[in-house]
C-alpha cells in the first residue's frame, strides 16, 4: 500500500508546489523589476502587494472566455493545454532530493528534451488556429526559434551525459559530488541557459510575442483562462529551465550543511532571479539577430564543446 501512496503524495506535492511557485513568480518578478528599475512594484493589495496575484487570478476567472468566430475552435482550445501539459510532464523526471522524484527514469534527459520539443506545437497551433496575421507571425517565429534552439540545447547536454556516463538525471547529479559540471562544461552551461531563455520566450528572446510588432503574438486572440494558461505556462517554463540548469550544471540538491531539498530550491531561485534580471536590463533583439546568434555562435560553441569533451573522455578511458 505504501508503494502506491508515496508516489501519489509526491505527485500531488510537486504539482501543487510548481503551480504555487509559478503564481508566486508573477509577484516576485514585479517586485524585483521595480527594485532594479528604481520604481514601485505592486504594494497596495495585501502586505507587500502579495495579494496582487490573487486579484489577477480573480480578474482572469471573471473575464469572458471568448473564442473568436473566425478561429479553428477545437485547435484554438487545445493549444494552451499543450504547453501546460508538456512543462508539467517535464517535472516528473527531475530529482528534487535523494529519492524525491515522481519517476526515476533511466532516460530522463531524453524525456525532458522530448517534452520541450512537443511544446512548440502549443504556440504554433495557437498562432495558426487564431486565423489572425499577428498570431500567425508569432506562431511562425516561435516555431523557428524553438526548433533551432532545441538543437543547441540537446548538443550542450551531451557533454554532461558523457561525463556522467548516463542519461539518468539522478546519476548525473551524483557524478557532480566532487566537481559541478559548470566548471568543465562552462561553454555548455552558457549554451544551455541561453537556449533555455529562448525556449521560454523570455527577454531578450521574446520575439514570438513582441508587443511593439505583433501586439501579443501567438496569443493575441486569447482571453480569460485560455490566456491564463499561456501566462502561467511561461512561468512554469522559467521554473523548469532554472531547475534543469541547477540539476545539470550546479549539482542539483548537492551541498553542505543544509538539507538537499533546500539546496535545490536555492539554486533554482538564483536562476529564476537571473531570468528576471535579463528582462529588467536587456533590450529585445531583432529577429534576424536572434537566429544569427543561434546558428552562427551557439551552434559552433556547442559542437566544439562536444568534440573536446568526447576527446577528453576517450583519453581518460584509454589512460585507465
Amino acid at each position: 500500500m505504501g508503494e502506491v501512496i508515496k508516489p501519489l503524495v509526491i505527485v500531488i506535492v510537486v504539482l501543487a508546489a510548481i503551480l504555487t511557485v509559478a503564481a508566486g513568480l508573477i509577484w516576485l518578478e514585479r517586485r524585483l523589476l521595480a527594485l532594479w528599475q528604481d520604481r514601485f512594484g505592486p504594494n497596495r493589495v495585501g502586505p507587500f502587494g502579495l495579494f496582487q496575484v490573487v486579484a489577477d487570478a480573480v480578474k482572469i476567472f471573471m473575464k469572458e472566455d471568448w473564442t473568436p468566430p473566425f478561429a479553428d475552435k477545437p485547435v484554438f482550445v487545445i493549444a494552451p493545454a499543450i504547453i501546460m501539459a508538456t512543462t508539467l510532464m517535464s517535472f516528473a523526471v527531475i530529482v528534487f532530493a535523494p529519492g524525491v522524484t515522481v519517476v526515476d527514469l533511466s532516460v530522463g534527459v531524453l524525456f525532458v528534451l522530448a517534452m520541450s520539443s512537443l511544446g512548440v506545437y502549443s504556440v504554433t497551433l495557437a498562432g495558426w488556429s487564431s486565423n489572425s496575421k499577428y498570431s500567425l507571425l508569432g506562431g511562425i517565429r516561435a516555431a523557428a526559434q524553438m526548433l533551432s534552439y532545441e538543437v543547441f540545447m540537446g548538443l550542450s547536454l551531451m557533454g554532461v551525459v558523457m561525463l556522467a556516463g548516463s542519461f539518468d538525471i539522478a546519476r548525473i547529479i551524483e557524478a557532480q559530488q566532487n566537481l559541478w559540471f559548470c566548471v568543465p562544461q562552462f561553454p555548455a552551461f552558457l549554451v544551455f541557459f541561453f537556449a533555455g531563455v529562448a525556449e521560454a520566450r523570455r527577454l531578450p528572446f521574446d520575439l514570438p510575442e513582441a508587443e511593439s510588432e505583433l501586439i501579443a503574438g501567438f496569443h493575441s486572440e486569447y482571453s480569460g483562462m485560455k490566456f491564463g494558461m499561456f501566462f502561467i505556462g511561461e512561468y512554469i517554463g522559467v521554473t523548469l529551465i532554472s531547475a534543469l540548469t541547477a540539476t545539470f550544471f550546479f549539482g542539483g540538491w548537492l551541498g553542505p550543511v543544509l538539507p538537499p531539498l533546500v539546496w535545490f530550491i536555492i539554486k533554482t531561485f538564483v536562476f529564476i532571479g537571473i531570468f528576471i534580471l535579463l528582462r529588467a536590463s536587456l533590450p529585445r533583439l531583432r529577429y534576424d539577430q536572434l537566429m544569427a546568434f543561434g546558428w552562427k555562435v551557439m551552434l559552433p560553441i556547442a559542437i566544439l564543446n562536444l568534440l573536446v569533451t568526447g576527446a577528453v573522455v576517450l583519453a581518460m578511458q584509454k589512460g585507465t
